[in-house]
């Protein structure tokens, strides 16, 4: 019964609540109003709400496969949530691999430019705990080759690339409103697009999608009713302590539903924006007094909101020992990914032998850090001795800064 950080966590309020109740009977005007908020505030003409972010992939790629029905190959990073396999061969196309910059958690952008062909469909650049891909790159191979780019801005909402949104700067992008994002209504996905032709395609889509029922909508209140009581760290050791609710455990969904979203949901995401500035704020100061205590400081990636904060430990076996004992401290420190995605059980016969070294030290070595609002001072102090005396509990460890956060590497293992 110690305090328990939860390792990612988006607060929902009174206010919250009391507007996703009345959003049972006016669904219509929540969904409307919210429609309006996010248009404006990403400068987008076409926003489309659905009910999971996988669904929101999902239902883009079908419709770019309807634009470009002779190219298969959805290209995505070795490393990433295996959400975004999942929605891709539930829209009945080829997952093909880039490996990563192990620094950057982006495309290795020399194999990407050799990986793309005439058969991708389109490329999927995602901004990994809101770290910015290097779009402008991305954006110039996928333009010279007729390739579709679609931003998985999943973990990313109201992060900016050189001035602009993320999610804007592709053909299309998608957000997540999941219990671990920015911000949240349980569950929910986004599409934003200027693109009317991709718009056309997506509302023919859109248009056979169920509307959920209300026995859903109810559940859904409830549950994310018992989310905002036992999401605080005072609290939360209760549901990390039962198995059942497999609490941080990472599936790859074979099939998933995909429905409208609900007016409850709407109705929940009522103070969105505010939500997401004050976030996003305190995502950034913690991320940056992480980085100075930890002695990253100078990383480029401290000037952005960082969902959690990537650490790389360059020995497996102590990552995992790391992991356990900040576990039954309660610090909120986890794996996050397991594997990379070539060795997801149920897909990995589609890349043959294919390896992809930098997605595998990725999976083997990130621990990642809490940077929500639930951390108190008391809490990033206790998370910082812990790290500090865990990472260099050898006297020859050797810590290094880098743009994916701090790197400890024991002497007798190679990079």
């Amino acid at each position: 019964m110690r305090r328990t950080i939860p390792p990612a966590a988006a607060p929902v309020d009174l206010a919250d609540l009391l507007y996703g109740i009345a959003g049972i009977f006016l669904g219509k005007h929540y969904q409307e109003l919210l429609q309006k908020t996010l248009k404006d505030y990403f400068g987008v003409k076409h926003v489309f709400l659905v009910s999971s972010g996988k669904a929101a992939f999902t239902l883009i790629l079908k419709a770019l496969k309807s634009l470009s029905p002779l190219r298969t190959q959805v290209l995505i990073p070795a490393y990433t949530c295996f959400s975004v396999p999942s929605s891709i061969v539930k829209a009945g196309l080829d997952i093909a691999l880039c490996d990563l910059n192990s620094a950057t958690y982006d495309f290795d952008h020399g194999l990407f430019e050799r990986t793309v062909n005439e058969n991708t469909l389109c490329a999927v650049p995602n901004h990994l705990f809101g770290m910015p891909a290097d779009m402008d790159r991305i954006m110039s191979i996928c333009r010279t080759k007729g390739i579709y780019v679609v931003e998985d801005a999943a973990q990313a909402m109201g992060g900016t690339y050189k001035g602009q949104r993320l999610g804007t700067i592709g053909d299309v992008g998608f957000f997540s409103f999941g219990r671990g994002k920015n911000v949240t209504c349980g569950s929910g996905g986004v599409i934003i697009t200027n693109s009317d032709i991709i718009a056309e395609q997506i509302a023919r889509e859109y248009t056979v999608l169920e509307r959920p029922r209300l026995s859903e909508t109810l559940i859904e209140l409830l549950k994310v009713m018992v989310f905002a009581i036992f999401i605080h760290p005072s609290l939360y050791w209760f549901p990390s302590g039962l198995p059942f609710l497999k609490l941080g455990e990472t599936f790859f969904y074979k099939d998933f539903p995909m429905k409208r979203f609900s007016g409850v949901k709407a109705g929940l995401l009522r103070n969105w924006q505010r939500h997401l500035e004050d976030s996003n704020r305190i995502r950034k100061e913690n991320a940056e007094y992480f980085g100075k205590m930890l002695g990253l400081s100078t990383s480029s990636i401290l000037s952005v909101p960082l969902l959690r904060l990537p650490l790389i430990v360059n020995d497996k076996k102590k990552r995992g020992s790391i992991y356990l004992l900040a576990n039954k401290k309660g610090l909120g420190i986890s794996c996050m990914y397991p594997t990379a995605i070539n060795r997801i059980d149920e897909i990995q016969t589609m890349f043959g032998d294919k390896t992809f070294p930098c997605a595998n030290i990725i999976a083997d070595g990130i621990l990642t850090v809490p940077t929500h609002q639930y951390l108190s001072n008391k809490d990033k102090r206790g998370i910082i001795e812990f790290l500090s005396a865990a990472l260099c509990s050898r006297a020859n460890c050797d810590r290094e800064s880098s743009y994916s956060g701090l790197r400890v590497q024991s002497s007798d293992t190679n990079r």
